[in-house]
């Protein structure tokens, strides 16, 4: 299913001559992974960043610092700020995020399998928020197949 998606993604990206950018905490990566997976990515992939501590959300995708420390990193608003950040930094038409718990262990008050995921576009936003079950593997799968059908969704 991921490289589906991925590569749809890809396609209707094309389509809109638009370009994506990923701004990754729980997953690490993995959205970005998946799409680069997909030959000819190079043509939409701008770049990704893991900003995985959340002084680096602030200090690099300029998530506001008063929001981080009165919600925490794992907030619907922190995921908006993510995506709106990495379309900033990397110059991408497209931006898409995730924060949340994979556990063990609960973050901020957030139990294990909160996630929070957002695609930013220069047509609008789309915002989504989860309890995903399971392992942290199993979390952090479905929150990249999550974040692709997010992206399905706003292009």
């Amino acid at each position: 299913m991921t490289d589906l998606a991925a590569a749809e993604v890809l396609e209707r990206l094309d389509r809109r001559g638009w370009t994506i950018a990923t701004a990754e905490s729980l997953t690490g990566g993995l959205v970005a992974a998946a799409i680069v997976s997909v030959p000819g990515a190079s043509a939409a992939m701008r770049g990704g960043v893991v900003a995985y501590a959340t002084d680096v959300k602030q200090s690099l995708l300029k998530v506001d610092a008063d929001l981080l420390a009165s919600a925490g990193a794992v907030d619907p608003a922190v995921a908006w700020q993510m995506a709106e950040g990495i379309r900033t930094l990397l110059g991408a038409d497209v931006g898409v995020s995730t924060t949340g718990v994979a556990g063990p262990d609960p973050q901020d008050g957030k139990p294990v399998g909160t996630v929070h995921i957002a695609v930013v576009t220069p047509e609008g936003t789309g915002i989504t928020s989860l309890e995903i079950p399971g392992s942290r593997d199993q979390i952090r799968a479905a929150t990249v197949d999550r974040a692709l059908a997010l992206c399905l969704e706003e292009l």
